[in-house]
């Protein structure tokens, strides 16, 4: 317990014979958020089916994760070379598509 936290924000639970405090403001907050962000994500979603959103959504989320890596390596590489100022992010479209065809 906290100083200045009062005993009634807390729980005390018996688990495997010890006994574990809990703070149950922190156990209603966490589960607030939780409602507000799924709150979000049906709104966001709108008439959408779950199964289409979340093929989507992760779909989304695998090419952010191979973009980055991809950004990752190009910049490691380069800096390694030498060339320490090198920023993949920050190169034009067609600057990036000639880097590209040179990789490839």
């Amino acid at each position: 317990m906290y100083l200045g936290e009062s005993i009634q924000d807390t729980d005390i639970i018996i688990q495997n014979g010890e006994e574990i405090m809990t703070d149950t403001k922190k156990e209603q907050e966490r589960d607030e958020l939780h409602r507000a962000i799924w709150a979000i994500a049906d709104d966001l979603r709108g008439s959408v089916d779950g199964w289409d959103f979340k093929s989507y959504i992760l779909g989304f989320m695998f090419y952010r994760y191979i973009s980055e890596n991809l950004t990752t390596k190009i910049n490691k590489d380069e800096w390694d070379a030498g060339d320490l100022d090198f920023d993949y992010a920050k190169l034009s479209d067609e600057e990036a598509e000639m880097a590209r065809e040179d990789m490839v």
